[in-house]
C-alpha cells in the first residue's frame, strides 16, 4: 500500500487494520474507523480510502493535515544553564506532521515545606527519610529525573502549622539552593494567606525565573504584581470552565504580565473522578490556541499528583480485589497524567517518582524520532 501525499509504500497483510502498516511507515493515523479504513475521513489525520486499491490489495491512503493558525505560547523557567522551556506546539498532542512540537511536556516531582497527617503513607516508602528535609527532599527528586521540582507551602494554611510569611520564605531560599534546576512554588491554597505569603516568597527568589501559585480570581492582583516585579511567571487557577480560565488571563493580562508568563491551571479531575470532562475541556483549549485565541494559548499544567493521590483507589488498603494498593496508587496516578498529555497538557507535576518514570517512558516514544529542541 502507498501512503499519500509523501508516497510512502510499505507492505501490509490482506484484512490488516491500517494503523498497523502506518505506524511502521512512521505515520499517525487518528481515524474515526480506528484505521479499519471505513470511515472515509477522521478528526484529525483523516484518512480517504480507495475502495479500488482495496480491491486489488493495493491501498492508496491520503493523509490530511490540519493548518493551524496559532500555537501554544512557549514559557521558559529558570536561570542558565538550567532553564526549561515547555509549550510552543503548533499541532494537536503529538502529532508532529501537523506542526511543530519543539518540547516534550516537562515532569515536576512535588516537595512539602512540612509533611502533615495528610501525606500518603504510600509515599514514605518512596522517599524514605529525606522527607523530614525538603532541600534534601529536592535533590532527592532531581536525581529521581525531574526537570523541575515544585515546592508546596503546606506549613502556611492557617487551619494547620499556620506558619507565616518568613518561615515560608526561608523555607523557599533552603530549596532553591539545593537545586539548580527551576522552580515551582505552591501556597497552601487559602486565597487569602497565599496572598499574603507568595509575594514574600517572589521577592526572595528574584532572579531565579520560578511559576508562582496558585493565583485566582480573587487574590491575583498582588501575587501577579510581585511576579511582574521579581521576574517570576504565574499558575493561573480556575474552575474547569474555558470561559472562566480566559477570564482570568484577560484580569492577569491587564494588571501588566504577559501572556509568555502564565500557566493555566484548569482544575483538572483524575482518573474515574471527571477525567473525562477535564480532557474535554483541555482539549477544547487546545483547539482555541491552535485556531487562533490567545487568551487560549498560554500551556496547561497539571496537578495529576494532588489530584490521584485524593482517590479511594490510590488510598485503600483494604480493597485486595482492587490489586495491590502500590502498583494500584503508581498507575492511578501515571494513568491520569497519560490521558492529560493527549489532551494537551505540557507541564505535569507528580507526587511519586515511579508515575513519573513511566509517564516520561511513555512520552520518550511518542516523541520518539522527533526532534526534541530542549
Amino acid at each position: 500500500m502507498r501512503f499519500l501525499p509523501g508516497g510512502v509504500t510499505v507492505e501490509g497483510t490482506p484484512g490488516e487494520n491500517l494503523v498497523v502498516p502506518a505506524a511502521w511507515a512512521g505515520i499517525a493515523l487518528r481515524g474515526a474507523c480506528g484505521g479499519e479504513g471505513t470511515c472515509g475521513r477522521g478528526r484529525q489525520g483523516a484518512v480517504k480510502y480507495q475502495e479500488r486499491g482495496r480491491a486489488r490489495g493495493n491501498m492508496a491512503v491520503e493523509v490530511v493535515r490540519e493548518r493551524w493558525k496559532g500555537r501554544v505560547i512557549e514559557v521558559t523557567l529558570g536561570r542558565e544553564p538550567n532553564r526549561v522551556s515547555f509549550g510552543g506546539d503548533g499541532a494537536l498532542p503529538f502529532l508532529h506532521f501537523e506542526g511543530p512540537i519543539p518540547h516534550r511536556p516537562a515532569v515536576v516531582l512535588e516537595v512539602w515545606d512540612r509533611v502533615d497527617g495528610d501525606f500518603p503513607p504510600l509515599l514514605f516508602g518512596a522517599f524514605g527519610p529525606v522527607l523530614q528535609d525538603p532541600a534534601e527532599w529536592a535533590r532527592r527528586a532531581v536525581a529521581l529525573g525531574a526537570d523541575m521540582v515544585a515546592l508546596r507551602l503546606v506549613s502556611t494554611d492557617p487551619d494547620g502549622f499556620n506558619a507565616g510569611a518568613p518561615e515560608a520564605v526561608n523555607g523557599a531560599q533552603a530549596v532553591a539552593a539545593a537545586v539548580d534546576v527551576p522552580l515551582i512554588v505552591l501556597g497552601c491554597g487559602v486565597e487569602s494567606r497565599d496572598a499574603e505569603v507568595l509575594p514574600a516568597v517572589a521577592a526572595a527568589l528574584e532572579g531565579r525565573g520560578c511559576l508562582i501559585g496558585t493565583v485566582t480570581a480573587e487574590n491575583y492582583r498582588p501575587v501577579v504584581e510581585a511576579c511582574k516585579i521579581h521576574g517570576h511567571a504565574v499558575v493561573a487557577t480556575s474552575p474547569l470552565d474555558i470561559n472562566l480560565a480566559k477570564q482570568l488571563n484577560i484580569l492577569i493580562t491587564d494588571a501588566g504580565l504577559p501572556l509568555e508568563r502564565i500557566v493555566m491551571d484548569p482544575s483538572i479531575g483524575p482518573l474515574g473522578y471527571g477525567l473525562d470532562y477535564a480532557y474535554s475541556i483541555m482539549e477544547r483549549m487546545r483547539l482555541g490556541a491552535l485556531g487562533g485565541d490567545r487568551m487560549l494559548a498560554p500551556p496547561v499544567v497539571c496537578f495529576v499528583g494532588y489530584e490521584a493521590w485524593k482517590t479511594k483507589e490510590a488510598l485503600a488498603v483494604d480493597r485486595p480485589e482492587w490489586g495491590e494498593q502500590a502498583e494500584r496508587a503508581v498507575l492511578w496516578e501515571a494513568v491520569t497524567a497519560a490521558t492529560l498529555a493527549q489532551a494537551g497538557g505540557s507541564l505535569f507535576v507528580f507526587r511519586h517518582p515511579e508515575a513519573m518514570r513511566r509517564f516520561q517512558k511513555q512520552i520518550g516514544e511518542l516523541m520518539a524520532g522527533w526532534r526534541d529542541e530542549r
